[in-house]
């Protein structure tokens, strides 16, 4: 029975969240959990540093795929520790900008996957919060320090502000 390795950086509480869909996904392939595919979960719970050790167990475990969902780091962590099986991402960020792919329509390598572009999309709520209160004074953004999409977005969100005169104050761990 094939081995699909699933890192992700999220909590396993998580999965109640955004694991029916992956499963969808499988079924929709035609795998179904139990019957003719296995799957090795990792959760890093919110702590990116875990994300390269658990990344390798995987690869010691000769899974034949890794689906790094929830974010550039756990994409990251999956291609540092392996050229040869392949990785399916799933990010908000851009993944070239990041270093997952090479380009977005050939990917290269092992690795392969999605974007939101979530990080284009703060530019778009900090229009929208201005419109619904244009005599805004400072705009405070949370910003995941540790996370290369949030520290993205906040830097998108801090030079569209300057463009428009609006001051804002990036803040978070």
């Amino acid at each position: 029975m094939p081995v699909v390795g699933f890192l992700s950086s999220l909590r396993a509480s998580d999965g109640a969240r955004i694991l029916p869909s992956f499963h969808q996904g499988l079924s929709e392939a035609g795998y179904v959990e139990g019957r003719n595919v296995a799957i090795e979960y990792r959760w890093a719970e919110g702590r990116y540093d875990r994300l390269p050790t658990l990344a390798a167990d995987l690869v010691r475990r000769h899974v034949v795929v890794i689906a790094a969902l929830s974010g550039t780091l756990a994409g990251l962590a999956a291609k540092a520790a392996t050229t040869t099986i392949p990785i399916v991402f799933a990010v908000g960020g851009d993944p070239v900008a990041h270093g997952l792919v090479t380009s977005l329509n050939r990917p290269s390598g092992n690795v392969t996957g999605v974007t939101f572009f979530t990080a284009q999309l703060g530019t778009k709520r900090l229009q929208l919060l201005r419109e619904l209160v244009p005599k805004s004074g400072t705009i405070a953004v949370l910003v995941n320090q540790n996370n290369p999409t949030g520290v993205l977005e906040g830097t998108g969100v801090q030079e569209a502000a300057q463009a428009i005169g609006q001051d804002t104050r990036l803040n978070g761990p």
